[in-house]
């Protein structure tokens, strides 16, 4: 671990590597202004407020280089230290040689993840915050930036903070209590003290259900193509993949394995995944591929129940009745009619056991079991009509899904699920002690356990072992 190292000065390359209309080298330590000055005229480390000076830098082996520094003087910095940001030309070759220089000068090449390390050190974020950082920069899609980014806004650390605090509050109500037992004094009513550590147990059991729901929705988000066999699915594949990957033939059975590829539906990215037909004959089709399906209907995200729009009567009604068993299974489901160039003026709810119900602007289709299933979709993958309304219907979906399960970016989960396990499990014996009347004593020390681990998830109690995990991931300059 290198915070012994964390009063030298570093730098490091903070724009993104390759040729670029401005690169950015970032420096930030006690002596940053003034290790930076001897390239950089006019620059003042006695100003008491940030500032820009517009000049030149002076680099050996080159002509003078037009840059701006941007300066942090003191200690209201990203870093909570002096910084020192040169904004110039984004040529590698030059950027490469500015760093040089600054080393000779004395300053350390900065570690990965070294100059938000320093801003957690110095209290300017949480370590939620810090991990948000990390959120921001690997943020696949919208959903995830829009996470990361309200993370950092401190949005999880809000609440676990203010939290804390009541729970302090409460412990030093109970501390000062035991200090005068023998006056028979009250600093708290049994009743509030039950109040509080209710309202913390909701609390915790909240977030706890929230970092549960973000687990299952960790990786990338995963659309699921199926239906019986020759339903047109692997024909959709292809035409929302803009790719030939999946084999199309008018032979049912005829995809046995699967294929993914990933598909921009709106602001996100998805995998959109191929199975094989739902097998109903008694020779069967691949037991893995059937296996599979099965699998990865269960896991997915959204599935597309693909209705060929062309299907024989007698398969309609098979097609209903499989469909109804994988709405019944909690499945996310929006139903696909396939081929609707084919199909006419019907579509998917044309089964004599449907009805439309009508309501609020949204088409419905509700079974003669009285099962609900999303607003039906027909598209034709052959004309590419109702392909681009599908893929709004799929980021809508996934998004309405994961308002309630992306409160937290994923790090920041794995990390803290135990800690919320074991926060809730001292506030319930806190709570329980409390009502049984066990002692004060007994309620602090469950209430300081509970303190302590909502603690490290933000980042009070830490240990350099962890610091150096969490860190290691970001990359230099960040």
């Amino acid at each position: 671990m290198f915070t012994a190292e964390l009063d030298q000065t570093i730098a490091a390359l903070a724009s993104a590597p390759g040729s670029s209309g401005r690169g950015i080298v970032r420096v930030s330590g006690i002596d940053a202004v003034s290790m930076v000055s001897p390239v950089f005229d006019f620059l003042d480390a006695t100003a008491g407020s940030a500032y820009r000076r517009c000049g030149c830098l002076r680099i050996p082996g080159f002509p003078p280089i037009a840059a701006d520094a941007w300066v942090w003087p003191t200690s209201r910095s990203y870093t909570g230290e002096p910084m020192v940001e040169l904004h110039l030309a984004g040529s590698s070759p030059l950027l490469e040689r500015v760093q040089e220089t600054l080393f000779q000068q004395g300053v350390r090449p900065a570690r990965a993840g070294e100059f938000t390390l320093r801003s957690f050190l110095a209290g300017r974020m949480d370590l939620t915050q810090a991990e948000a950082v990390l959120g921001v920069i690997d943020a696949d899609d919208h959903e995830e930036l829009t996470t990361a980014l309200n993370q950092l806004a401190g949005g999880l650390s809000g609440k676990l903070l203010q939290l804390r605090r009541d729970l302090l509050e409460l412990l030093a109500d109970l501390e000062a209590g035991l200090d005068f037992v023998e006056e028979d004094i009250e600093f708290v009513s049994r009743r509030e003290v039950m109040r509080r550590l209710q309202n913390g147990i909701g609390v915790v059991r909240a977030l706890e259900q929230q970092a549960d729901d973000r687990m299952t929705s960790v990786g990338q988000l995963r659309v699921v193509l199926a239906g019986l066999p020759n339903a047109g699915k692997s024909t959709l594949f292809n035409a929302l993949t803009g790719s030939d990957d999946a084999i199309v033939s008018s032979i049912a059975g005829t995809t046995r394995d699967y294929i993914v590829a990933k598909v921009d539906c709106g602001e996100l990215t998805v995998e959109l995944i191929d199975t094989a037909g739902l097998d109903l004959s008694d020779s069967g089709i691949d037991v893995f591929a059937q296996q599979f399906r099965s699998d990865q209907v269960v896991e997915a995200d959204v599935v597309l129940w693909c209705s060929a729009m062309d299907s024989e009567p007698a398969l309609r009604s098979v097609d209903q009745l499989q469909f109804e068993k994988v709405m019944a299974s909690n499945a996310c489901v929006l139903r696909v009619g396939t081929r609707g160039d084919l199909g006419g003026d019907d579509d998917c709810r044309d089964d004599p056991g449907d009805s439309v119900h009508r309501g609020s602007g949204d088409d419905t289709l509700i079974s003669s079991s009285g099962i609900r299933s999303p607003a039906s979709l027909v598209v034709s993958a052959l004309l590419g009509a109702g392909l681009d309304d599908l893929r709004r219907q799929i980021a809508v979906t996934l998004s309405e899904r994961s308002q309630g399960e992306r409160q937290f970016v994923g790090s920041t989960v794995a990390r803290s699920r135990d800690s919320l396990r074991r926060s809730c499990e001292s506030l319930q014996c806190a709570s329980e002690a409390a009502d049984a009347r066990l002692g004060d004593e007994i309620v602090a020390l469950e209430t300081r356990a509970a303190i302590e681990s909502l603690g490290e998830i933000v980042g009070a109690v830490y240990t350099d072992d962890l610091l150096d995990q969490i860190f290691s991931r970001f990359c230099i300059g960040k």
